[in-house]
């Protein structure tokens, strides 16, 4: 929706928030970094973006599984080549993974087949390089690309640290959006029914709240099967860290609650018939939504630190996924003689933790209710 459509409150609001340059700017570089982070395979990766070959167009980073043409002549068992396709000795073909790093190395010394166009980085965060004899724990070197260096596997850390970005930050976005989704709607309804909902409600909201968090998410993904499949064990994860931690929401979105329902409006949306329903998600959610954008950031914040956490416990992500809590622990085990393997992850942290603390000051500030009357 365009600023100039938004109601004058929500406008002086937004204002405030772009005076404060420190959170503005945060907001504008976190936010193009994780858009460019979503098209990661274009800039991070093994496969080439572009391929010029015998006069046609290749897209190979595009596609899984990029489409294999030759010509099969019988008379001759092996030949031909096309992208790492061969013919064995029976005459069928056979494929390997395509080097397009060795590809281009050998096109740029002049055979003048054809050229390619590969990403800045061109390593995949899961496949080690011992093409180039780099080999495990390499430091970091222009030469080769590997600006990071390489892990205990062989893979590329800048590649795996931009991944674990992409990772990290959807997986605290979808954590925050369940979590207030879930503490807003109790809290809501809790706050606004009062008397036996509200008493029995927040008994339960007490008990729950002093489970410890940390042990109980660590003690329910041991227990998780070990052949579930990445995307599986992510999906549970996330779903136990939002079981444990969504107490705190219903708290504030109770308080809210309690105050807004006193106002005037509600009375008059009560005399013109409106239900309990309508009142608690029409009325009383969107003027506590104050509440909900002053805590965002840091609960991202928050859930960002808990899952490196557990990363680097080996309770989080699946082991082989990029991570930075996988990266510290790495990072740890070596970091007299390779310091840079812990530098890179801690500063990839601090830099993203610090602009979402910023973040999270502007919009405190900007939606200050001490400053800004609430719009009934």
């Amino acid at each position: 929706m365009a600023l100039w459509k938004l109601n004058p409150l929500t406008r002086r609001k937004l204002k405030r928030f772009q005076s404060i340059k420190r959170g503005y700017w945060s907001f504008i570089l976190l936010g193009v970094t994780l858009f460019i982070s979503l098209f990661g395979e274009l800039i991070v990766n093994d496969q080439a973006l572009i391929v010029r070959y015998n006069g046609n167009w290749y897209f190979p980073a595009l596609a899984d599984t990029y489409p294999v043409k030759w010509i099969y002549t019988p008379k001759i068992p092996r030949t031909g080549k096309f992208f790492g396709m061969e013919m064995d000795g029976d005459g069928q073909p056979y494929g390997y993974p395509v080097n397009y790093r060795g590809l281009q190395n050998k096109w740029n010394d002049g055979s003048g087949e054809g050229w390619l166009v590969m990403p800045i980085i061109p390593y995949d965060p899961y496949k080690p390089n011992f093409s180039e004899g780099v080999g495990k724990l390499a430091a970091p070197s222009r030469e080769h690309k590997h600006y990071l260096g390489t892990d205990d596997a062989g893979r590329d850390i800048a590649a795996r640290l931009f991944y674990g970005f992409r990772i990290v930050m959807l997986f605290a976005l979808g954590f925050t959006f369940m979590v207030f989704l879930i503490g807003s709607a109790l809290g809501c309804l809790m706050g606004y029914f009062g008397g036996l909902t509200d008493l029995l409600g927040l008994r339960v909201v007490e008990i729950w709240a002093n489970i410890p968090f940390l042990y109980m998410v660590m003690i329910m993904v041991s227990v998780l099967p070990s052949k579930v499949g990445m995307v599986t064990r992510v999906l549970m994860l996330l779903a136990i860290m939002v079981v444990f931690s969504w107490t705190s929401m219903t708290y504030y979105m109770r308080a809210s609650t309690y105050k807004e329902k006193a106002r005037d409006y509600v009375s008059a949306a009560i005399l013109l018939g409106a239900g309990p329903l309508r009142i608690v998600f029409c009325h009383l959610l969107p003027n506590t939504v104050s509440t909900l954008v002053t805590f965002l950031p840091f609960t991202v914040a928050a859930a960002i630190s808990s899952v490196t956490a557990l990363d680097f416990l080996n309770f989080g992500l699946p082991e082989g996924t990029p991570s930075w809590g996988h990266q510290l622990r790495l990072g740890q085990e070596y970091i007299q003689k390779k310091p840079w393997i812990i530098g890179s992850a801690l500063t990839a942290i601090f830099l993203v933790l610090t602009m979402v603390t910023f973040i999270g000051e502007a919009v405190r500030e900007a939606f200050d209710p001490k400053k800004f009357s609430t719009y009934e």
